[in-house]
């Protein structure tokens, strides 16, 4: 699967989308990838995860992980086609962690799993969880990089694709300098 066929894919199921956005990071954007488009096809969702698992078939995976709620899906997917255990972290009082009795067995070489990458915030978040509880990072799989390379993890990191969207600060926002007003995320018609 090549860039062309993911970029395919989210147009196709309107998860590239056009205005003016807040993301999660606090960084406004022109560009949005709605993540959950893409994932409520179950059958796009794991042909990406299964090419993102092909990734890293090589590296002796013994757990997927992916952080509330995207990675939720991905981890399972990934973890399908690893043939590994899939978890996933949520947040507990503002703090990335693992609830629910999930654990970390000491040494496992853990892959962590991601839909849509800016800052790399959430991803780290759960590395660190990884390292605490004793796990080994052996990669990160990412369907959509939008960081521009920004975001490094310090281990093997495989994007599906890469988008070089641009993301402003509030404060030097061209967008909002036009006094555009933030667009709805969710549906785009179809």
């Amino acid at each position: 699967m090549n860039r062309e066929d993911v970029t395919k894919l989210l147009e196709e199921t309107g998860a590239i989308m056009r205005g003016h956005f807040l993301l999660t990071s606090g960084l406004h954007s022109p560009t949005y990838v709605e993540k959950f488009r893409l994932l409520e096809h179950p059958e796009y969702t794991e042909r990406l995860c299964k090419e993102l698992a092909e990734s890293f078939a090589n590296d002796d995976v013994q757990l997927t992980v992916g952080p509330m709620t995207g990675g939720i899906l991905l981890a399972h997917e990934v973890g399908k086609a690893l043939k590994t255990k899939a978890i996933f972290t949520e947040r507990e009082n503002g703090k990335m962690t693992l609830r629910r009795d999930f654990e970390i067995p000491q040494g496992a070489r853990v892959l962590v799993v991601e839909d849509i990458v800016t800052t790399g915030g959430s991803v780290k978040e759960v590395l660190d969880v990884v390292v605490e509880k004793g796990g080994v990072p052996v990669g990160v799989g990412i369907l959509v990089n939008r960081s521009g390379g920004r975001a490094n993890f310090g281990v093997k990191t495989v994007s599906l694709l890469q988008l070089e969207i641009p993301t402003y600060k509030p404060e030097d926002c061209p967008l909002c300098k036009n006094g555009e007003p933030f667009t709805k995320r969710g549906r785009t018609g179809k």
